[in-house]
């Protein structure tokens, strides 16, 4: 049996040791200063925790596709960042801040198709079934980016409305890992069904438990600047609950001026002060314990042993237990 910490030192040893073209330099140092940027690697780890629920060892057959996972999420916070403005990625400044709008872009475009070469050494006999869940499932990351831009224009959206985008935006990728990873391990439909199930439901606590960082978070850890979807009029989970329960209070707050350092931050603290008031903070960590129990649910189906089931309970608590 695979254990975690085969898949800790798999993926270490995957990571120190990714390569990508040397020149032009220009397009590639972006990339490599991305990777080693770090991040928790979520969805490669998924890739290969699934891959070992059936599997007793590590080959390259999955450990390229679980990189190119990363590779793939890497290259949409390229693109994430420059419409966001964001000036800084994990602490660090974002790419397009180092080299550019343009270059930002460009080194963005080539890195999903270094994603493409990764997840096409995925084994023969599942070649196809890979190849389109990833197909399909980065046209619905563009289709939930897009969801979120819109969103920003919106004066009101509804929770449903929200729920979706984000299913889209981040759940998609992560329930695409796991199923990635069953299928090259060999699992039946149903299992496979049934892990992408999990991921799913995860993928949705993890969005929510990043939208609650974003309000509060330690910037220190949480890697960007504190309140920047209240700033930047994003619809997270927190402030369209904070519209469902707060009406007028939370127009006036999300109405303020924010021309200036002193402006965001005073805006900054009146919406959370509504959170706070209302309670937005206990029922976002209430439905990210909702969405995690379903996940397990899926878990449960399986029919795994309960060292295997374990593996992906402590998976789910670890990723949505982000409260730094």
């Amino acid at each position: 049996m695979i254990t975690e910490v085969q898949i800790d030192e798999t993926l270490k040893s995957l990571f120190d040791t990714i390569t990508f073209c040397r020149e032009p330099a220009g397009l590639y140092d972006p990339l490599r200063y991305m990777i080693d940027g770090g991040g928790k690697r979520l969805r490669p780890r998924l890739c290969l925790t699934a891959y070992s629920l059936f599997k007793d060892e590590f080959t390259d057959e999955i450990v390229q596709p679980a990189a190119g996972l990363e590779v793939f999420h890497t290259f949409t916070l390229i693109h994430d960042d420059i419409m966001d403005k964001s000036p800084l990625r994990r602490g660090n400044p974002t790419v397009w801040t180092k080299w550019g709008e343009d270059g930002a872009i460009l080194s963005g475009d080539v890195m999903c198709i270094d994603s493409y070469k990764r997840i096409a050494q995925a084994p023969d006999e599942v070649l196809g079934k890979v190849l389109k869940l990833f197909n399909n499932t980065a046209a619905q990351v563009c289709e939930g980016q897009q969801y979120d831009m819109d969103f920003e224009k919106m004066d009101n959206v509804t929770m449903n409305q929200y729920m979706q985008m984000i299913g889209l935006k981040t759940a998609v990728l992560i329930a695409c890992s796991a199923k990635m990873g069953a299928l090259i391990g060999g699992a039946d439909d149903d299992s496979a069904g049934n892990l992408y199930s999990y991921g799913y439901a995860l993928g949705l606590a993890f969005q929510i438990a990043d939208d609650y960082l974003d309000a509060f978070g330690d910037e220190k850890v949480f890697g960007k600047p504190i309140g920047g979807d209240i700033i930047n009029n994003k619809k997270s989970w927190l402030i369209i609950k904070a519209f469902e329960l707060g009406g007028q209070a939370m127009r006036d707050a999300m109405a303020m001026p924010d021309g200036t350092e002193e402006e965001r931050q005073a805006k900054i603290r009146k919406v959370k002060a509504i959170y706070t008031s209302l309670g937005i903070d206990e029922l976002a960590g209430k439905e990210i314990q909702r969405l995690t129990d379903e996940a397990l649910q899926f878990a449960s189906r399986l029919n795994l042993s309960k060292m295997r089931y374990e593996m992906l309970k402590r998976f789910a608590d670890k990723l949505v237990g982000r409260k730094n």
